[in-house]
């Protein structure tokens, strides 16, 4: 599956790896939101959470369908995910997004924290309230 992507944290625009992962591979960045997310703070990112009550604001990103297939593969080895591997800390799944005009929700890909990183973080992580890793900081 072509999906988008949604990003909550150093890929957002304006974030150190914005830059270096997504400029010139996307066709469009726009403000998102999607439900059933928390995050909670890691070592300089953060980590998105499944939970039914949450809300994370992030941005909804479209890569050039020229650059789908390299962007992909750079954001899989960013976040260190391996399809399958128990040892992943992030897992990427599709989810829905809200745009930011509340009207249309699209299908993306997210990296939310692997089962076991999610534990961790629901036993003595420190959540993030609001859901905005950019307003936290």
């Amino acid at each position: 599956m072509r999906l988008p992507f949604f990003v909550y944290g150093t890929l957002r625009a304006g974030e150190h790896n914005h830059d270096r992962f997504l400029r010139g591979r996307t066709r469009s960045e726009e403000p998102g939101r999607m439900r059933g997310l928390v995050l909670y703070e890691g070592p300089g990112y953060p980590y998105a959470v499944e939970d039914p009550g949450g809300v994370v604001s992030g941005e909804l990103v479209t890569a050039l369908p020229q650059a789908y297939e390299e962007l992909l593969t750079a954001l899989d080895r960013l976040e260190e995910y391996v399809p399958g591997d128990p040892r992943n800390l992030y897992e990427r799944v599709a989810r829905d997004v809200t745009r930011a005009d509340g009207t249309s929700a699209v299908r993306a890909w997210v990296y939310v924290a692997a089962p076991a990183v999610a534990a961790r973080l629901r036993a003595a992580g420190s959540l993030i309230v609001g859901g905005d890793w950019r307003e936290a900081g």
